[in-house]
């Protein structure tokens, strides 16, 4: 299921089900989004790579599983030997000569300067000294620029990806045989979370694990609504003996145009200990400590029986230390339990109606306004106050129409 253009991307999802490879990952993406190529094509065709090298999308399957493949042509080696290679410093020369569009120029460079530090730190060699196999070093090339185009043309959105396989057993190289994770990988992917599914070989590539690095995705759950708009396959070239060698890309909007997302602390103790009186005062200051959202309280029973009141703040994460050391400070309590979370808001903002201060919020239902009671609570009896607030409430109902898209 392909994504248009036309579809806004707020947030790409990946699952590594056989793993993750440079070539998976960019055959995921251009599988979801196909209109993307021509910005492939001309990244590469920006590189002026070696003649007889190419790349192209082919439809193909695995396990039962319709997907792409992102295929590679290299060209026959002509008297080459193992030995040829390409150091990283004449690669990223290439990459800052070449008639790329900055950002994706910017992007492939990083991508390939975590890829060169990782084998500089594995074979404690200075960066520059780093060589690539004269083929490999192409092939990540081609990868890596491709992977680039994709990320700059998708433009910003939140990565995620799920637990990475590790492989088992060893892989070959010109060092003769390694560990899985390669070494490299394994400097690369400090940090994320793996996972020994029971598959044998090399799961992840250097190149896929330096891509998920640049990308810097969450492993973490996301409770916020999102509409899925698509899907795409990166097919490997392994066959897997459990499963489908495939990387699956899902892509994301915003489930409502008119909410928005943000992560809040959840702030919450019990105290059986304090004047009713004590604690109402402690409250209002809490109240206005920086970064507190809201403060509410409500009795509840503790131990033995006796009433007590549980105390909620919602706080804004960068003042949550902040706030809990008031917490302390303000109360009897012994401890604060903080969970942070991710809530929903619609967009609101304040105006004033005949000096009447009104809080007007646009709900998925439809506009709403609602009268800051402090400023009609001076009205001589509650008829008048009942009158003021219905008078208001249509002004600023009015106001919101015509000012509020």
């Amino acid at each position: 299921m392909s994504v248009t253009e036309a579809q806004s991307i707020s947030a790409i999802h990946l699952d590594a089900v056989g793993g993750v490879a440079g070539d998976m990952f960019c055959a995921a993406l251009l599988d979801a989004r196909p209109d993307l190529w021509a910005a492939c094509a001309g990244a590469l065709d920006a590189m002026k790579l070696p003649k007889g090298v190419s790349a192209n999308l082919e439809s193909g399957s695995d396990a039962g599983f319709a997907g792409a493949r992102f295929q590679v042509e290299l060209p026959t080696p002509d008297n080459k030997t193992s030995s040829d290679h390409v150091h990283w410093a004449h690669i990223r020369q290439t990459l800052s000569q070449a008639s790329l569009n900055a950002p994706v120029r910017d992007m492939a460079t990083a991508i390939f300067t975590i890829l060169a530090e990782a084998e500089a730190a594995v074979h404690g060699i200075d960066v520059d000294g780093v060589a690539f196999h004269e083929v490999g070093a192409i092939d990540s090339i081609v990868d890596i620029v491709t992977a680039a185009a994709l990320i700059d043309a998708l433009g910003p959105c939140q990565w995620s990806v799920g637990p990475l396989p590790r492989g088992r057993g060893q892989v070959k190289s010109q060092h003769g045989f390694l560990p899985l994770p390669a070494p490299a990988t394994a400097q690369i992917l400090q940090g994320f979370q793996l996972i020994d599914d029971g598959e044998d070989g090399e799961r992840v590539t250097p190149t896929g694990a330096a891509i998920m690095k640049y990308l810097n995705p969450s492993q973490a759950p996301d409770p916020t609504p999102r509409t899925l708009l698509g899907i795409g396959t990166g097919l490997g070239t392994k066959k897997l003996k459990s499963r489908a060698n495939m990387l699956r890309a899902t892509l994301y909007s915003a489930a409502d145009a008119g909410l928005s997302s943000d992560t809040v602390e959840v702030l919450r103790c019990e105290i059986d200990d304090q004047t009713g009186e004590d604690l109402a005062a402690a409250v209002d200051r809490l109240r206005a400590t920086e970064g507190v959202l809201d403060v509410c309280q409500w009795p509840v029973f503790g131990k033995k029986g006796r009433v007590a009141t549980a105390l909620q703040v919602l706080a804004r994460p960068p003042q949550s230390e902040m706030i809990i050391v008031e917490m302390l400070n303000e109360t009897q309590t012994l401890g604060v339990r903080r969970v942070p979370q991710t809530r929903r808001v619609v967009e609101r903002h304040d105006t004033v109606i005949d000096g009447v201060r009104v809080k007007l919020a646009k709900r998925p239902g439809g506009l709403t306004a609602k009268v800051e009671m402090d400023d009609i609570s001076g009205e001589a009896t509650a008829q008048a106050r009942g009158a003021m607030k219905r008078r208001v409430e249509a002004a600023a109902l009015a106001e919101a129409e015509n000012n509020v898209d």
